[in-house]
């Protein structure tokens, strides 16, 4: 397997010549005191030395190894304690962290570029300051002064670090039924009783104590979702003068046996009476943990964005050097028994096909990051509040679009090693296996359609598709005749998805089993039609620069490719869409 290179050149084309984020940040007071662009761009090369240096080496043999659990005890892979001490003193647990706190304070669109890295370098080690990080989030963001000053600090340092506990053996998605119990003290604090399953990072030997997040219901609490609260439970009891006292009464009771992300611990977590802390209002928990949710769900989809990105890097290094076959054409490699495979019409498919996906997906995601960032640092209510409303539009769009091509792209890579991506001493079947959870953690694909097509367009009448739809067009009708190979076809993906948005709103009208039956298709074309969007807009600032600079001319190659053989997947998908629910209820149950 090549070795892993942070794609640092793409990176700073997208964030300074395709969004222009100087411009953005030095608008925003919050953060035109924070970052740069020379900060950031010293932030990311730091990053991509310490990701391939350091991280990327101990993937396969993390996968190899995994995690051994020992009388409630988990002892994650060789080398990874050590690579966990390196990242957390380099600060990167806390490099989008409150600096009040003892965080970076870098904006979500450059700590995307280093989940990206992270992810790709390792996306096992990635999971456990990704956990952190969010937990942090919701932290600062809902719970009280006191509980912030405690915890904190050492968790942005990588001292300590965080889990989220919400699964329950019988509530996945539906976390309405919980059954975890919290009983008020009158100290104030409250006994945790329950047990949650699927907890990524539970219990591990990377810090010295763990900060789980745990939902669980009071004693009063109204049922359903309504009556949710959220606690603070540690692992270790923190003294009031901040040194660790006694441990909690909490445990790890077994860890999964899982198909890929080996080296991250996946925890049975058993809670039998531990002491914990309300974090916010009672039966308020599901929106504290939301804080957290739309941040960790484009870093779920940034997972998927990054196995791709590292497939594609072996995939491109093979193709150059494997001989087989001469090229339709004729002989290229004269001098050789046969032509390198990146020769034939095929392999260059799939070759384009991963690079379109990664670079298509690093823009949107990044894009996407930018609206997280808006929401929280602008100071104009109006801005903040489109902002927001386009993160919720865009989040689960996100998350199952960059995770569902990021399992079609690492599939690409393994397809052209041929047998040898079946082997594992290659390295491309371990990233088909580890992208494969992205699809299914933090809310399944399916789910995320279904919040795309029911909560965020039918829900809101339309009127957050609307935002998107009309910058899109906005773009579109103003771009200079020297982009119309780009904007036109753009500007017919956006009224196929202005048609089948508004058929979707006409048929949910009617019938309660349509939202179900279009959402996956159309969170399809909604991303492919998105990924124009950004595709047009890095031709946009690559135009006229391709003689100059071999990049350029490679940014506006890839951007015809997916112009000409990747868009085109909206038809069909549409076609499918507008086939209605009606052949889905064909079938009684026994008839399956």
């Amino acid at each position: 397997m090549a070795d892993y290179k942070a794609p640092l050149r793409d990176m700073r084309f997208v964030l300074n010549e395709v969004f222009e984020v100087a411009k953005l940040w030095a608008e925003m007071p919050a953060l035109a005191e924070v970052v740069d662009a020379d900060t950031a761009a010293a932030i990311l090369e730091e990053a991509g030395k310490v990701t391939a240096g350091v991280i990327a080496p101990l993937n396969r043999s993390g996968d190899e190894e995994g995690c051994q659990w020992n009388d409630g005890a988990v002892s994650t892979p060789a080398g990874f304690p050590e690579a966990y001490r390196t990242y957390a003193e380099g600060g990167w647990v806390g490099v989008g962290g409150d600096p009040v706190f003892g965080g970076m304070g870098m904006p979500k669109v450059i700590s995307a570029q280093v989940e990206e890295m992270v992810n790709s370098a390792n996306l096992s080690f990635g999971l456990y300051p990704m956990l952190t990080a969010g937990a942090c989030l919701s932290i600062n963001a809902h719970a009280s002064e006191e509980l912030k000053q405690k915890y904190l600090p050492n968790m942005y340092a990588g001292t300590w670090a965080g889990s989220m506990c919400l699964t329950e053996p019988h509530a996945g998605t539906d976390l309405g039924i919980i059954r975890t119990k919290a009983e008020p003290q009158a100290d104030g604090s409250f006994k945790i009783t329950g047990t949650k399953i699927f907890i990524t990072g539970g219990e591990h030997d990377l810090s010295e104590n763990i900060i789980h997040l745990v939902l669980a219901k009071l004693p009063d609490a109204p049922a359903g979702p309504k009556g949710i609260s959220l606690f603070l439970v540690p692992k270790v009891l923190v003294n009031d003068d901040g040194s660790l006292g006694e441990k909690n009464s909490l445990s790890c009771g077994s860890i999964e046996h899982k198909m890929g992300i080996k080296a991250s611990a996946t925890c049975v977590m058993n809670f039998d009476g531990a002491t914990g802390w309300i974090v916010d209002a009672p039966n308020k928990g599901l929106a504290a943990m939301f804080t957290m949710m739309n941040y960790e769900r484009l870093g779920v989809g940034i997972q998927g964005l990054a196995t791709g990105e590292r497939s594609y890097q072996s995939a491109v290094e093979y193709a150059r050097e494997r001989i087989q076959s001469r090229a339709p054409t004729g002989p290229v490699a004269k001098d050789k028994a046969a032509d390198p495979i990146i020769v034939h019409p095929d392999v260059r498919r799939m070759l384009l096909t991963m690079k379109a996906f990664n670079e298509g997906g690093r823009a949107f995601s990044s894009y996407v990051a930018l609206q997280l960032d808006t929401a929280k640092f602008s100071e104009d209510g109006a801005i903040r509040k489109r902002a927001e409303e386009m993160v919720a539009l865009l989040t689960p769009v996100a998350k199952a679009f960059l995770t569902d091509l990021g399992l079609e792209t690492t599939v690409h890579g393994q397809q052209v090693f041929g047998g040898h991506g079946f082997i594992r001493e290659w390295g491309q079947e371990q990233l088909v296996r580890d992208c494969r959870i992205t699809q299914i953690y933090e809310g399944t694909n399916g789910i995320q359609a279904l919040d795309l097509a029911g909560r965020k367009v039918v829900g809101s009448g339309g009127a957050f598709y609307k935002h998107f739809a009309d910058e899109m067009k906005a773009f579109a009708n103003g771009a200079s005749a020297e982009l119309a190979e780009f904007t036109e076809p753009l500007k017919a993906a956006i009224a196929n998805l202005d048609d089948l948005t508004a058929w979707l709103l006409d048929r949910a009208k009617t019938n309660p089993n349509e939202i179900g039956a279009a959402s996956v298709e159309y969170l399809h074309v909604f991303g492919y039609t998105a990924y124009a969007y950004m595709w047009a807009l890095m031709a946009r600032a690559a135009l006229g620069k391709e003689d100059q600079d071999a990049f350029y001319a490679s940014k506006l190659g890839t951007a015809r490719f997916y112009f000409a053989r990747l868009l085109p997947r909206i038809h069909s998908l549409t076609a499918s869409v507008k086939a209605g629910s009606e052949s889905l209820f064909l079938l009684d149950a026994e008839q399956f």
